[in-house]
């Protein structure tokens, strides 16, 4: 453990922002599994809201440096796509 004040408030700190992190992260893979979800029941009004509720948790994940914005639009172009190949 750290000795130095500043030291302690970084690691309390770092402990917070993990703690966000996973919790955003976690949200962001719950969306995806409900598109993927839906697609697999070729349920295409299911899949179209679920992936309008996705890339907007997706978008927010990215906005605050949670994921690289390159990472982001690669996971929202994928689902999009696996959405539109529901015939």
């Amino acid at each position: 453990m750290a000795n130095i004040k500043s030291a302690k408030k970084r690691v309390l700190i770092s402990e917070a922002r993990a703690a966000r992190n996973k919790s955003i992260r976690s949200a962001v893979k719950t969306s995806i599994k409900k598109v993927e979800a839906a697609v697999a029941a070729n349920d295409k009004d299911a899949a179209q809201a679920a992936l309008t509720a996705a890339t907007s948790t997706i978008g927010k994940a990215a906005a605050k440096g949670i994921y690289h914005k390159n990472n982001a639009a690669r996971k929202i172009s994928r689902l999009a796509k696996a959405v539109n190949g529901i015939a």
